[in-house]
């Protein structure tokens, strides 16, 4: 179990990394999923990719735990993007993906929070 968790452990922290930098790269992706009710759509994007950057590096120290919570933190804090992509047409073109693919992609939030507080535990 441990060589498992491990590998989920490395295979997270690059994930976050990979979409953190993508944040970066091509903000216009995540700024299609924003809510309007949000204000500084571009800020926000790149606030939550450097996050998603600095928690993914984290895993990989001895602030593994303190990342984890970082991460738990950030998944709940973007998941309103999740229910704005499942409720807009318009955002879902933008990511060229069907209203049930938005429905499907949903439930991986909890997998994502699941993994993270897993992670936080020695």
């Amino acid at each position: 179990m441990k060589v498992f968790k491990k590998a989920t452990i490395i295979v997270m922290s690059l994930f976050y990394i990979n979409i953190g930098i993508r944040h970066f790269s091509n903000p216009t992706y995540f700024m299609a999923i924003m809510p309007p009710y949000l204000k500084w759509h571009l800020e926000l994007v790149y606030i939550s990719g450097f996050f998603e950057i600095l928690f993914g590096v984290g895993l990989l120290t001895r602030y593994r735990r303190l990342s984890s919570f970082g991460l738990i933190l950030l998944l709940i804090a973007v998941f309103p993007a999740n229910i704005y992509l499942i409720m807009n047409e318009q955002a879902q073109n933008a990511l060229e993906i069907t209203k049930q693919t938005a429905i499907i992609r949903a439930p991986f939030q909890l997998v994502f929070l699941g993994l993270a507080y897993w992670h936080s535990k020695d």
